[in-house]
This record gives C-alpha cells, sequence and structure tokens, in this order.
C-alpha cells in the first residue's frame, strides 16, 4: 500500500506541478466569488488536486519513518475546515502549500543547474586512432596512452595532453572563463571542454571514473543539503510545533466553545516557512557557488564555513600554480639572460644571444630526463620560442646529481653542485644561484665542454590573485597560515608575495594534522586549502576542508567538504562571505517565521483571525521567506 502512494506521489516535475496550481488558483477564486457550475464547491477541485498529495506524504511520513513534519499540521487544517465547511480556507491552505513547494523546487532547480550541466555534456563517444585508422568507440572504452582526435565541435572525452594540432577550446564548463583558451601541443585538454576551432590528437592521461568530467558528476551526486545541522534543528522545531499547536486548539475550543477558533490555530501555527525556509537558502548558496566554480560536496559545510577563525593554506598548487617554470637561464660569460614566464620577462631574442643557445642546449638535455625539473626546462624553452629543442646525444643520468649529453657536438652538463665537482668544473658562482635561492628558486649550474657556463633558475609561480585571496580573508577577520614542506627560504619568499599571516616550513603531513589539532584545542575552527596527497589527512581532520580540484589529487578532493573546480583559489573569500550572509538569511527567516507564527496564533485565539486570512497571512509568509532565501543566488561580496 505505502509502495502504491510513493508511486502516486511521483508528479512528474515542475510542469505538472504548474499546471495543478493553475487549476487550484482558479478553483479558489471561483470559490470566492461564488461560482460553482458544478454540484459542488469549486475549493474542492483544489482541495483534491493540492491537498491529497499533502495528505498522502503526511501518511507516508507518519507510517514509515513515524515523523511529524509540516505535512502532518497541514494535513490536520486541511482537515478540520472540510469538516467545518470551509471550503473555501481548505482549497486556499491547499493552493499556497502547493505555491511554496513550487517555488522551493525552483529554487532548488536554480541552484543546482549549474552542476547539473555537467552530467548532461558528459561525453558518450570517442575517435581512438590506431594503426593509423579512425576508430569510435564508446568513451568509456578508451584506454590510457590511447590517441584520441577531437574534431571542431565536439566535446573532449577524456582527460588527455595534445599531441598535434592547434585549436581553441571553451573551458567554462570545468573553469568558468568566458572565453576560449588557445591550445598547442603539449597543453592539457579535459574532459567535457568543446573543441571551437581546429582539429587536434591527444593523448589519453585519465580516462573513465579518472577523467575530469566523470569526478565533477560524482561530486554532483554527493553535494546534499539535507545533511545541514540547521535543517534537523529546524525540524526537531517543527515536531514540537505540531504538539503544541494541537494542544493550543485543543484547549480554545475547550475554553470558548468555537470550534473554528481552534482550527484557526491549526491553519496559522503550520511550521511551513520555518521548514522550507533552511533548505532553500543553503542550497541557493550553493547554487551561487557553483556559477564560480566551487562545488559543495557537504550540506553543512557552507554553515561550518561561516565559524572559520583561520584559513591554513598549502604553498604548492594553492598559493602556487603548482607548475615548475623556467624564471631564468644566465649565461656567466657575457652576463646575458634569457628570462622565462616564471620571471615575466618579455625581451626579444635572437638566435646569436649566447643565453638563448644556452637555453637551447640545456633544453635539448633535459628533454630525455623524466625528471620534473627537466621536464619543466624542455617545457619552458618549447614554450618560450615556440620551437623543440635539438636532439642529444649520449644522454646520462645521474641520480641525485644531474644530467649530461652531446648537443651539436658540445658536452653539456647540467646539475647541482655535487655534480660540478665530481666532473672537476671547481670554479662557479654561487652567489648568483644563492640570489635565486633566496627567492625560493631551485637553481641548477651548466657547464659546456667542462667549463662552467651559467646557471638555470626554477621556480613554482605564485598565483597572481594570492596575495588578494589573503588580504580578502584579512578584511574578514580570518587568520592566514601557510604550511609547506619546502624549506624555509622557499616558504618565506612566496610568504613575502602573499602577505600570508604566518608561515610554517619542512612541514611533514603528520605536523600539519597536529597544528589543526592544536589549534581546536584552543577553540580555533580552521579550514585547510590544500590539493595534494599529503594534504587529505588535514583536510578530513579540519573544520572545514577545501581542495583544489584541478591539480589537486583525487584523495585530497574526495576529503574535502568543498572543491575549487577551476583551481582559483581568490573565490574562497567570496565563499566564506557568503557562508556569513546565509546564516543571517536562516536567521532572518526563522525569526520572520516564528514572529508571524505568534502574532498569528494570538489573532486567531481572541476570534480576531479567521482560517481564511489565517491561512492567506501564514502561507503568503512562507513564500516571502522563501523568496528572501532566493536572493542568495545572485548575492555578490562588496569590494
Amino acid at each position: 500500500m505505502i509502495e502504491k502512494l510513493e508511486a502516486a506521489l511521483e508528479w512528474g516535475g515542475t510542469t505538472k506541478e504548474i499546471v495543478l496550481l493553475i487549476i487550484g488558483v482558479l478553483a479558489v477564486i471561483a470559490s470566492l466569488l461564488g461560482f460553482n457550475p458544478l454540484p459542488f464547491d469549486s475549493a474542492w477541485i483544489a482541495i483534491v488536486l493540492c491537498g491529497v498529495p499533502i495528505l498522502c506524504e503526511a501518511a507516508i511520513g507518519l507510517i514509515t519513518e513515524f515523523d511529524i513534519k509540516a505535512d502532518v499540521l497541514v494535513s490536520l487544517a486541511l482537515i478540520a475546515s472540510v469538516a467545518i465547511g470551509e471550503y473555501f480556507a481548505a482549497g486556499e491552505v491547499a493552493v499556497i502549500m502547493q505555491l511554496g513547494a513550487l517555488l522551493e523546487d525552483l529554487t532548488v532547480a536554480k541552484a543546482r543547474s549549474g552542476i547539473e550541466r555537467l552530467v548532461s555534456i558528459t561525453p558518450r563517444t570517442a575517435r581512438v586512432v590506431r594503426g593509423g585508422s579512425e576508430e569510435v568507440l564508446p568513451a568509456e572504452r578508451v584506454q590510457v596512452n590511447d590517441v584520441v582526435r577531437v574534431l571542431p565541435g565536439e566535446t573532449v572525452p577524456v582527460d588527455g595532453v595534445i599531441v598535434s594540432g592547434s585549436t581553441s577550446i571553451d573551458q567554462s564548463v570545468m573553469t568558468g572563463e568566458s572565453l576560449p583558451v588557445d591550445k598547442q601541443p603539449g597543453d592539457e585538454a579535459q574532459s567535457g571542454t568543446v573543441n571551437q576551432f581546429g582539429a587536434f590528437e591527444m593523448r589519453a592521461t585519465k580516462v573513465g571514473e579518472d577523467s575530469s568530467i566523470s569526478r565533477m558528476v560524482r561530486l554532483v551526486e554527493s553535494a546534499d543539503a539535507g545533511k545541514a545541522k540547521i535543517v534537523r534543528l529546524a525540524d526537531r522545531w517543527a515536531t514540537w510545533i505540531v504538539v503544541i499547536a494541537l494542544t493550543s486548539a485543543i484547549i480554545t475550543w475547550a475554553v470558548t466553545g468555537e470550534i473554528i477558533r481552534a482550527v484557526t490555530i491549526l491553519v496559522v501555527f503550520c511550521p511551513c516557512a520555518l521548514v522550507l525556509a533552511t533548505p532553500t537558502a543553503i542550497m541557493a548558496a550553493i547554487g551561487n557557488v557553483t556559477k564560480r566554480g566551487i562545488l559543495v560536496r557537504e550540506g553543512d559545510a557552507l554553515e561550518r564555513l561561516a565559524k572559520v577563525h583561520c584559513v591554513m593554506l598549502d604553498k604548492t598548487g594553492t598559493l602556487t600554480e603548482g607548475v615548475l617554470r623556467v624564471v631564468a637561464v644566465e649565461d656567466a660569460r657575457t652576463g646575458k639572460a634569457v628570462r622565462g614566464e616564471g620571471d615575466g620577462g618579455t625581451a626579444a631574442l635572437c638566435a646569436e644571444n649566447e643565453a638563448h643557445v644556452l637555453f637551447a642546449q640545456i633544453a635539448a638535455i633535459e628533454a630525455k630526463s623524466e625528471h620534473p625539473l627537466g621536464q619543466a626546462v624542455a617545457a619552458g624553452y618549447a614554450k618560450r620560442f615556440d620551437t623543440l629543442p635539438a636532439e642529444a646525444e649520449n644522454f646520462k643520468m645521474q641520480p641525485g646529481l644531474g644530467v649530461e649529453g652531446d648537443v651539436q657536438g658540445a658536452h653539456i652538463a647540467v646539475g647541482n653542485a655535487r655534480m660540478m665537482r665530481s666532473l672537476g668544473v671547481l670554479e662557479f658562482d654561487e652567489d648568483a644561484a644563492r640570489s635565486y635561492s633566496d627567492k625560493g628558486c631551485t637553481v641548477s649550474f651548466i657547464a659546456v665542454d667542462g667549463v662552467y657556463r651559467g646557471i638555470a633558475a626554477l621556480a613554482d609561480t605564485v598565483r597572481e590573485t594570492a596575495a588578494q585571496t589573503v588580504e580578502a580573508l584579512r578584511k574578514q577577520d580570518v587568520s592566514t597560515i601557510m604550511e609547506t614542506g619546502d624549506d624555509a627560504r622557499a616558504a618565506s619568499a612566496i610568504a613575502r608575495i602573499t602577505g600570508v599571516d604566518e608561515v610554517r616550513a619542512e612541514c611533514t603531513p603528520e605536523d600539519k594534522l597536529s597544528a589543526i589539532v592544536e589549534m581546536e584545542k584552543r577553540g580555533e575552527n580552521v579550514c585547510m586549502v590544500g590539493d595534494g596527497v599529503n594534504d587529505a589527512p588535514s583536510l578530513k581532520r579540519a573544520y572545514v576542508g577545501v581542495a583544489m580540484g584541478g591539480v589537486g589529487s583525487d584523495i585530497a578532493v574526495d576529503a574535502a567538504d568543498i572543491v575549487l573546480v577551476s583551481d582559483e583559489v581568490e573565490s574562497l573569500p567570496h565563499a566564506m562571505a557568503l557562508s556569513k550572509r546565509m546564516m543571517t538569511t536562516i536567521k532572518l527567516n526563522l525569526t520572520f517565521s516564528l514572529t508571524l507564527n505568534f502574532v498569528a496564533i494570538i489573532l486567531a485565539i481572541t476570534g480576531i483571525m479567521g482560517p481564511v486570512v489565517g491561512a492567506l497571512v501564514h502561507n503568503c509568509g512562507s513564500v516571502l521567506v522563501i523568496a528572501n532565501s532566493a536572493l542568495l543566488l545572485n548575492w555578490k561580496m562588496k569590494g
């Protein structure tokens, strides 16, 4: 029987709710005007279409979960109104409850529409190139290292690195960027993004459930505002209000002898606004941050974010981009240098520039290295000069020291001071290297044919918005701590640039976790922001865990409460300010709802307000509360 009732309540979506509401409104208006062409009061149409589902929901809740919520009191009000012949009042209660439910559904639908787009755009097929021929396969059958061809207008089916072709890709669904991003060989392409212009081929790196779009879909499915503690609190209040309402109605009827006053109490005492307003405020806030590339994985995460005192930031991948870039290649003999993109250099260079030649030589060697530093040098050269390095011969890697090999007849060695000494190169400029090290750079020495020739400096570039983010948090009276496993010099250099309040270097995952536990003991609520596997324990333990969704590891994302999909750490202050605004909205909603109920009850007990006016006043209050919550959808942080 219960299963049949539940099946009958599957109305078919918002469209059918709107149709039922329109019919119900027309029926109530006809009843008010005395227009009853049928052999019964027109309000019965509204009672049946809009009221019966409420009665069924209340019955299911009582029978299956023994749960007393707003539907129970609304059902009592409907039954009592019909019992004393107040059909218009019953119809009006049913119609306005239907309107309130519709507004809630529309608010929630709009709030979730941004993230649910991810589900609908999940690519179904992929063009896989094997043995020189192209084969169209289901996207889930693509394997890592498969070469995938993407034509103009198609959705990228898997994550990968472009190996041939140039194009522009619309990444708005993943990053929120309004303009397409130009892509060249060596650049990454994410699944779910759309190829705008040229065809290209890419080598798959993450497929199936590991792809970006699949990860985001899983995050969508995990978002649930029903977990919020404050929602459960409202439910408990609703239960007590039902008991108090019944008691008040019975006592009023016994004292006055007027059942219409008791019915009015039941009508105005419905805790609809109390129960509806809180989840809609949370979902509206979730919708707001979703448009900024933020996914909320836990329903009460925004509630907890509003109570944070300190934000603990990981350095690499959070305050920095998490990608090594060439800052400079200096030729010690001429004093000339190539400034890489990490240093913002834009000087025009020609083939005769000695530093250019030196950069080309070390890039040719490092192109064969599997070390991240080597790969960064080779990639930096290709991007800086729009050409690939020359081919190196006799490549040799010395673990813990560096690499060496022959490039166009010259023997090139790139490595640390120990490598230089092992090769008999005893004179090299350690002061120049130290000047870069003090800025947080990693420095390699360069020798050509056994003679010291210069240095190559690489660094993880600080995000342009990092300092702005720290300042925005400070304005909200939230302190910042940077914790990193890097050495003190590198950490201090980043701290100076970003302006964090405190810096802690050479931290292990255990150190980060211990710091959070210690701060919790002092009564401080900590928000941890990180991206790596080493951050996962801290993200899980922190009062609120925020993961960088793009550069972040799967483990870090799974451990977090909130995910910055577009890796824009500058969106965190907005989320924090919005969370506080959300809590203010919820408190206003609850205060307004309880005040309205209190005043309406007094008017009902004294007989001033009847069932019809009571239904209108109370349920209009519910609509106003939901509308107030909906304002959060487009709220923006000032400044």
